[in-house]
């Protein structure tokens, strides 16, 4: 089977640019353990031995429905998720089915044009096409997904900088009821500001977790996103289904809420001006 998962652009471009090429899978066990985490310093407890600063914090794992073994542990873990589901690969519809009924979330994955030129998959939604062609694409990729309630978008560098391409994505979001998430992997998206223009509830990505894929390097991103959310009251992280990162999420996630941090779904942070409700900034 084919698989479309590829590290994201943000951390591609950053770092120099790269040959052609699809995607590897993961490797094929997940871990069991993981080292003991070390105790985050930067959360202080009250007397009572309460967390003086509480924050939300939104996980989503992109790239589902091609590794079901990976996703199903997500699906296992006793906290708020959001699966972000690719349309029209193998498992889709079985995750998404599995997800819900365990109470996690579903999302629609948009492929969207990178600047490089790599393919992002079915489904995907190209600068190319007019604006007909494109509402007609996304309207079947959401299709796709059974109980998605909103997306956001899988690579997309060059789509989510053409203001023409967002423009039509987001009338079909608007008409549907669903709210965006700008997966932010480029500097020049205009995704959220399409979105707040066309009234469509929206929100951006904080952090990404597993751009170098050990789990020391996720822990300590798991931990930055964290950080973020009890600093300005929430914060959107986005994982891949890989064991580094599914073990630091399950090891880390019992300490994160001691210090403060409430998981939550994607739609609890999106809002049509693109502020968390109930978020500040310090």
């Amino acid at each position: 089977m084919r698989s479309f998962l590829i590290p994201h652009e943000a951390a591609r471009i950053a770092v120099r640019p790269q040959p052609t090429f699809t995607a590897t899978a993961p490797p094929a066990s997940t871990p069991t353990s993981s080292p003991t985490p070390q105790r985050s310093p930067a959360v202080t407890a009250t007397r009572s031995g309460a967390p003086s600063r509480r924050g939300r914090l939104a996980l989503i794992i992109d790239d589902c429905g091609q590794w079901p073994t990976i996703e199903r542990g997500y699906i296992a873990l006793p906290i708020p998720l959001t699966m972000a589901v690719l349309p029209e690969v193998r498992y889709s519809a079985r995750i998404a089915d599995e997800a819900h009924a365990a109470g996690k979330e579903v999302m629609l994955h948009l492929p969207m044009q990178p600047m490089a030129d790599l393919n992002p998959g079915p489904g995907k939604i190209m600068v190319s096409m007019n604006r007909e062609t494109i509402e007609a694409q996304t309207a079947r990729d959401i299709d796709a997904i059974p109980y998605a309630d909103g997306a956001n978008n899988h690579e997309g560098s060059r789509a989510t900088s053409d203001p023409r391409v967002m423009a039509a994505v987001m009338r079909v979001f608007q008409r549907r009821g669903l709210f965006f998430i700008d997966s932010r992997t480029i500097a020049t998206t205009v995704a959220q500001k399409t979105a707040r223009a066309d009234g469509v509830p929206n929100a951006a990505r904080n952090v990404f977790l597993d751009d170098r894929n050990t789990l020391r390097a996720v822990e300590a991103q798991l931990r930055l996103a964290a950080k973020i959310a009890l600093t300005r009251g929430s914060a959107i992280a986005i994982g891949h289904p890989r064991p580094a990162t599914l073990a630091a999420v399950r090891a880390l996630y019992p300490e994160l809420e001691r210090e403060g941090i409430t998981f939550v779904l994607a739609r609890s942070l999106v809002s049509v001006d693109g502020k968390a409700p109930g978020s500040h900034r310090t």
